[in-house]
């Protein structure tokens, strides 16, 4: 008998033993499948960022006050140079085998913001001494729209299908980035495209926005959230000062053009200084009225009343400044 226990006993070890070894393979394997995600996810995610910081530069250059039309040109060249470089840098990524599918949507979202940007940059230049603004905007809000389907083919094609395929590997922890590219989607409308080709080109033409015609941006109201109310100058408001306090400043553009880069400021009054909250609108079209949320307000002073100022800054041979600036009486409280 006892041969046979000892026959019986290497026999249940070495089971153990090889129960142990599959066990130690299928959680090296694992690891190694973590590190391979990871690895790529971090890859993607440098360039996902890259890549959004140059659609923040396009949206600062088609901002800027008193840009010409050959540094416009120039400028958007770059951009497209650098995200070309991107697009290049992703295409030379090594996915994980089941997300090979995925990786063609990420090189095909980064392709479409070069295609997006070299055309822009060819629509300034084929319109530069157009007459139509209205054909000027079509043609620009069509090279736009490349950018906008950058950003759907990169959630819906690449990384909504990414996630869902790590949770079906079982892969925590691996987070797969998102990448925004159009900054501002008013931008990429035809009105708003004819707007900017019309400030970038107007004066020569008499159309632009120092060829004449009112200019001017105005406050049409000021709510506090999440509660709705709307400030009155006439009485005195009481406010209560949740954890999420914020207030709603509606600017109109009163004039007849676009107008960027436009600065509001918000200033509480308190002792011993003041909470002074400041935002910028990026782009205003010709009527358009645009809200402007003030968060992160702090602590505001409770008890005694309290005066809620809102200033809009004039732009250039603005006439008429009645309506830049709003004063309310509000008394803050907690409950």
């Amino acid at each position: 008998m006892t041969p046979l226990l000892r026959l019986v006993g290497l026999i249940a070890f070495a089971i153990l033993l090889v129960v142990l070894l599959v066990f130690w393979a299928q959680s090296c394997r694992g690891a190694s499948k973590q590190s391979e995600y990871e690895d790529y996810m971090e890859r993607v995610s440098a360039i996902a960022g890259d890549s959004e910081a140059v659609g923040e530069d396009l949206n600062r250059l088609l901002t800027t006050r008193g840009i010409r039309q050959a540094e416009l040109e120039q400028r958007l060249s770059g951009l497209a140079q650098t995200q070309q470089q991107l697009a290049a840098a992703a295409d030379e990524l090594d996915p994980p085998g089941r997300l090979r599918g995925q990786q063609r949507d990420l090189v095909e979202a980064l392709q479409f913001r070069v295609s997006g940007l070299r055309g822009l940059e060819n629509a300034f230049r084929d319109t530069a001494e157009s007459k139509n603004a209205e054909t000027a905007g079509r043609l620009l809000a069509e090279q736009a729209r490349r950018l906008d389907t950058s950003d759907v083919v990169w959630d819906d094609l690449f990384k909504d299908p990414a996630i869902s395929e790590l949770e079906a590997q079982s892969i925590g922890g691996v987070e797969v980035p998102d990448s925004n590219f159009v900054r501002n989607s008013d931008l990429a409308t035809q009105r708003s495209m004819r707007e900017v080709w019309q400030r970038i080109n107007g004066p020569a033409q008499g159309t632009g926005t120092n060829a004449g015609g009112v200019r001017g941006n105005g406050i049409v109201r000021v709510r506090v959230l999440p509660s709705g109310q709307e400030l009155s100058a006439d009485e005195a408001t009481k406010i209560v000062a949740t954890t999420d306090l914020a207030f709603e400043v509606s600017v109109e553009n009163s004039g007849d053009s676009q107008e960027v880069q436009i600065p509001v400021t918000l200033t509480i009054q308190k002792s011993p200084r003041p909470i002074v909250r400041k935002q910028t609108i990026d782009v205003i079209n010709p009527g358009q009225t645009k809200p402007v949320v003030f968060r992160d307000i702090g602590q505001p002073p409770f008890g005694p009343q309290t005066p809620v100022k809102v200033e809009v800054q004039p732009v250039e041979n603005e006439k008429s400044k009645t309506n830049n600036t709003a004063e309310y009486q509000v008394f803050f409280s907690l409950e």
